[in-house]
């Protein structure tokens, strides 16, 4: 059932009616969609407003999942997904999203507001495993939102076969888990 909270163009009120509702301050944007401005934004409701994009063939991954998850404030410009089902996909897609072809397994998978998006220790173990500062940051965040992620996302990185830049990762992930004990030490 969709949120009675997110609007998407031409579902419930026109193009023309959300935008004199943003300019009003009525609405505020929300991923794909739109919510009111007075509403706090969840994890399901940012899942929420990629169902259009993602449907029921594709996952939130990546900086998609890290922001769904709350490690981002912000969408990323191009939201990372995955096929979720057993077929390729061969439709075309759109230069909103950056695809990646490998199948996300179903135990690597939350359904979240509809949706599905990559579960924490998978989207921190993808995060680690891309070298550039949005990831890390995105990495780093997520790490420290939760005690002992890092460490479930080690394992579930130790127990796929061969990966790019796995090894890199693993380190990174070592880093991330040692830091977090070290702040709930401090903060104790």
């Amino acid at each position: 059932m969709p949120s009675p909270y997110l609007y998407f163009a031409d579902d419930r009120l026109s193009i023309a009616e959300l935008s004199a509702a943003r300019l009003d301050g009525h609405l505020v944007e929300l991923g794909e969609g739109y919510i009111p401005a007075d509403a706090v934004e969840t994890s399901a409701l940012r899942a929420a407003s990629l169902t259009e994009l993602l449907g029921h063939t594709l996952a939130a991954t990546h900086l998609s999942a890290a922001w769904v998850h709350g490690a981002l404030p912000d969408p990323p410009a191009r939201h990372c997904v995955q096929r979720c089902v057993p077929q390729r996909l061969h439709h075309v897609f759109g230069r909103r999203i950056v695809y990646r072809e490998l199948r996300v397994l179903d135990e690597d998978l939350h359904r979240i507001g509809g949706v599905l998006v990559t579960s924490p220790a998978r989207t921190l173990a993808d995060l680690a495993r891309v070298p550039d500062a949005q990831h890390l940051r995105a990495a780093t965040s997520l790490a420290a939102a939760t005690a002992g992620l890092a460490a479930t996302a080690w394992e579930w990185l130790h127990a796929q076969g061969s990966l790019p830049r796995k090894r890199p990762a693993m380190s990174l992930l070592r880093q991330l888990d040692a830091a977090c004990a070290l702040q709930e030490d401090v903060t104790r």
